[in-house]
This record gives C-alpha cells, sequence and structure tokens, in this order.
C-alpha cells in the first residue's frame, strides 16, 4: 500500500533525524577523543550545539548516546545533576585493554586457521607496519602522530583479516575510548616503543607458525603491556578528569 504524505514526511523526519543524530555523535567523540573537550569538562548542550551549528535535539541525543558508549558520564550533585567527559584513570584504561586484547585475540584465531598463503599476505602487511614503526624508534623523533597512525594500523590489518562483522563493529566502538589514553599521554610512549615492537614481531611470528593460541596469547599480551606501560605513565603525571 502507498504511503500518504503525512506518512512520507513523517519517515523523512526521522530519517533525517538519524542523520542529524549521526553526525553529532561522531563530531562530538572526535572533539572528546582529541582533547577539545577534555576529561572532566562539563558538557553543555547549548555551546555543543552552537559550535557544531546544528540544533539541540540531535545534539541531546548524540550526548546520551555518548553515555551509553562510556564517553560521557551524569555527575549528580543534590537536586541537579549534569553531564561530564568521562575521566581517563587507570581502572578505566585497563578494562579497554582488556576488552580489545580479547577482540583481537578472537580475530588472531581465525587468521591462524587461513591457509598458508593468506597468511603469507596478513604478514607481508603486519611487517611493512611495524617497519614503519621500527623506523620511527629508531630516529627518537617527536613524530608521536606517526606511532598512534602505524601502530593502530597494525591493530586494524588483525582485526580485519580475522574478524567478521561483529567483531569487526565492536573493535571500532572501543577502539576510539583507547585512542583517547593515547593522544592524552602520547610524549611519554616513544622510550618504549622497541618492547611494543619486539610483541608485534612476536605476534607475527606467531602467525606464520600457524598456532592460534600463540597468535590470541602474543595478541592480548601486546595490549596487556601496553597498558601496564600506560598505568606507568599515569602514576606519573596523575589521571585525568577525576575530580
Amino acid at each position: 500500500m502507498p504511503m500518504n504524505t503525512a506518512t512520507r514526511s513523517s519517515a523523512k523526519s526521522k530519517a533525517e533525524h538519524g542523520t542529524s543524530l549521526r553526525i553529532a555523535f561522531q563530531k562530538i567523540r572526535e572533539l572528546i577523543v582529541h582533547g577539545r573537550l577534555a576529561p572532566g569538562t562539563w558538557i553543555v548542550e547549548v555551546a555543543v550545539a552552537k559550535k557544531l551549528g546544528m540544533s539541540r535535539t540531535p545534539v541531546r541525543s548524540a550526548i546520551q548516546w555518548l553515555q551509553r558508549e562510556g564517553y560521557v558520564i551524569e555527575h549528580k550533585h543534590r537536586s541537579k545533576s549534569r553531564m561530564e567527559v568521562a575521566p581517563l584513570t587507570k581502572e578505566d584504561a585497563a578494562e579497554l585493554y582488556s576488552i580489545i586484547g580479547a577482540i583481537e585475540g578472537l580475530a588472531g584465531r581465525r587468521i591462524a586457521s587461513l591457509p598458508k598463503a593468506e597468511r603469507l599476505e596478513i604478514i607481508a602487511k603486519l611487517k611493512a607496519v611495524n617497519n614503519q614503526l621500527r623506523a620511527i624508534s629508531k630516529e627518537k623523533s617527536a613524530r608521536h602522530a606517526g606511532i598512534f597512525d602505524s601502530d593502530r594500523e597494525f591493530h586494524r590489518v588483525v582485526i580485519h583479516a580475522g574478524g567478521g562483522p561483529r567483531l569487526i563493529a565492536l573493535h571500532g566502538a572501543i577502539e576510539p575510548q583507547a585512542e583517547r589514553y593515547w593522544r592524552l599521554y602520547a610524549s611519554s610512549i616513544l622510550s618504549n616503543l622497541h618492547l611494543s615492537i619486539a610483541e608485534h614481531d612476536e605476534i607475527i611470528a606467531a602467525i606464520s607458525s600457524g598456532d592460534p593460541d600463540r597468535v590470541e596469547r602474543g595478541l592480548k599480551m601486546n595490549w596487556h603491556n601496553g597498558c601496564d606501560r600506560l598505568a606507568q605513565v599515569i602514576d606519573v603525571f596523575g589521571e585525568h578528569g577525576s575530580w
């Protein structure tokens, strides 16, 4: 049965709201991940809407969505409440890193079970990315963005080569939350970069051997050790937004 004018108008309105909501979510999340909305910042709906050039309705819904995903928390004080950018803490980092390690571990197991020819193609990509990190490490420069981009690419090769649509979606939802930590504490990562490179080498060797347990263990350990290294930095510089 054909839709009447009112039904078509309602469907169009819902579609437009859905698009605006996704745009607002992505833009606010980017502000949070890149530190332009710092941990602990009070989120003023009107100000955010004005900054984004959007109406308050999709911004309000986006903030609620961000709360469900852990980027925003509700801070209650007596009879009032307000939304704040979630703090960066060791406890939160440990949870995030363990989740990502588990997701990538599952993807790694699938990679290890692929035919050798397919594994060799994946290995070639991983080696190329890890060599980029090795070059940065040898330069001892402050190319923090380069470190992040290459490290992220290494793990994205793993998840896209071995993950199905659900694993990829889960990884995509969690990864930006971990990125918040990297971007804030990046200046202290370079000195330990060689450790992560060595762990990547072990992951590559495990994939080459076709051993699912070894691959999963290597990926989980990389994230576990990365979290330990991050915790040491947080101990020095302090947690952010936990006031």
